[in-house]
């Protein structure tokens, strides 16, 4: 999709670029002030279509979505690519601020505006005549293949996959889902694993029987070096749906894959990331911060702010700040989940939780040093204790100091049970797992879909 948004736009810009300069009345000597938002606008654009969630795999598949939330999209990404372009003319001598800046900014908007629509509308086409599927050789046709199968379906990078399973008796017996199921494939291993990826073309083979021992690894071995991709179930689960399989974890994979461990330059690039940005960001948003102050204390009285303890980076303790959204007297019985609909919570408050401006204050926490940008999100000490009993790993997520967003936030609603916290855990090990500094970045842009389009707030 995004492939599709860049050859649309890089072949409508110019076209529209080249009408506007011949329509009478523009000076032709301004060609050269309009060169950096010529380059500024489409750049501005596919990075706030990525930002927004416009590549999200639901708003992928449905289109209506994705047409109701282009026009905020659009306006976002032209008023950034004007603001920066006045910065830039600002900063940089030689460079003028170009004449009928409205009318590029207008003409930008309908440019990308009909570019991204002709490419989900061609999106769609050649989905239509399966062109954008992944070939996939399960090897085993069991409980775990068929957990492979469910969790592709919905949260895979692809659209659509070809899968087929190849069952062998002493892989255990056949998952009677797989065997109902119309899309999946399943073939009886007759031939050799080799000529099987061949005949099917295969793009991956996936390891993923119940039962192991007796596995043929010279027949495995054999398609790795005929150019076939060969992964273990846990490894493909990872790299396909970036996220950690927990249901089928086992202690062995996490000792011995890859990950775990942040280089001394990440780290010193993430702390002046945090610094940098939680400055701009308190300095942006001052104003509305003291407003959200004082309509707390006009709704419910003081005070303004809430403190209370979590947990961070190698379990230690720090007190968080938040705008009060509760009653004073929400957790007199002690410390409870929230709640949906939870009735502790204010009439500024709900504005405050949707809107997400009741984390400001943490942004504070964050230029101590208590917490950092993107990270899991820290947690109360008892919830805490809870969890690590319940929740194998849980505890692995203090390797890095908590976030103000982070992966599990990007990717799952707002929870608030053991279940939620089990399944954001899987994101949350993923994120440590695999962090680089970039990581960071792919976050913070995606946060300003989730404070756009908020889902699960309680």
């Amino acid at each position: 999709m995004f492939v599709l948004d860049a050859v649309m736009a890089l072949l409508a810009w110019p076209l529209v670029l080249a009408w506007m300069l011949a329509t009478p009345g523009i000076d032709q000597h301004l060609a050269r002030d309009w060169i950096a938002p010529a380059l500024l606008y489409p750049a501005e654009m596919l990075l706030c279509f990525y930002a927004l969630g416009l590549y999200r795999r639901d708003v992928v598949l449905e289109t209506r979505k994705a047409l109701g939330r282009l026009p905020m999209v659009l306006g976002l990404g032209g008023l950034t690519a004007m603001i920066a372009g006045k910065l830039l003319t600002r900063m940089i001598d030689g460079w003028q601020e170009p004449a009928h800046a409205t009318l590029l900014f207008t003409a930008a908007v309908g440019c990308f505006g009909i570019s991204a629509v002709a490419a989900r509308l061609l999106f769609r086409s050649l989905r239509r005549y399966r062109l954008m599927r992944l070939n996939l050789l399960v090897i085993g046709a069991g409980a775990r293949a068929w957990d492979l199968v469910w969790m592709l379906r919905k949260e895979g990078r692809y659209l659509a996959y070809e899968i087929t399973c190849l069952h062998d008796p002493s892989y255990g017996p056949i998952d009677p889902r797989l065997r109902d199921d119309p899309t999946v494939t399943l073939v009886t291993a007759t031939s050799s694993l080799l000529d099987e990826a061949r005949r099917l073309n295969a793009s991956d083979i996936v390891v993923a029987p119940d039962e192991r021992r007796g596995m043929d690894l010279e027949a495995l071995l054999a398609c790795k070096t005929a150019g076939f991709m060969v992964e273990q179930y846990l490894s493909f689960v990872e790299r396909e749906i970036r996220r950690v399989d927990l249901k089928r974890m086992e202690l062995s994979w996490i000792v011995y894959s890859e990950g775990f461990q942040v280089s001394l330059l990440d780290r010193a690039l993430k702390r002046t990331l945090d610094i940098c940005v939680s400055l701009v960001m308190l300095t942006i948003a001052s104003p509305v911060l003291l407003l959200a102050m004082v309509a707390i204390v006009i709704d419910d009285g003081w005070p303004v702010l809430y403190r209370q303890t979590r947990i961070t980076q190698d379990r230690r303790h720090f007190s968080i700040l938040k705008l009060r959204t509760m009653r004073r007297d929400a957790e007199a019985g002690g410390a409870v989940w929230a709640a949906s609909g939870d009735d502790r919570i204010t009439r500024v408050g709900h504005f405050l939780r949707r809107s997400r401006l009741d984390e400001l204050p943490q942004l504070f926490n964050v230029l101590r040093g208590d917490m950092s940008l993107v990270g899991p999100r820290p947690e109360r000490p008892e919830f805490v204790h809870e969890l690590t009993e319940k929740i194998p790993l849980y505890n692995q997520r203090h390797m890095v100091k908590a976030g103000l967003t982070g992966w599990a936030q990007v990717n799952y609603p707002y929870g608030a049970s053991i279940d939620d916290a089990r399944s954001k855990l899987s994101y949350d090990l993923y994120y440590v797992k695999n962090y680089v500094m970039w990581f960071d970045v792919i976050i913070l842009l995606q946060t300003a879909r989730v404070v756009l389009w908020p889902s699960g707030v309680r």
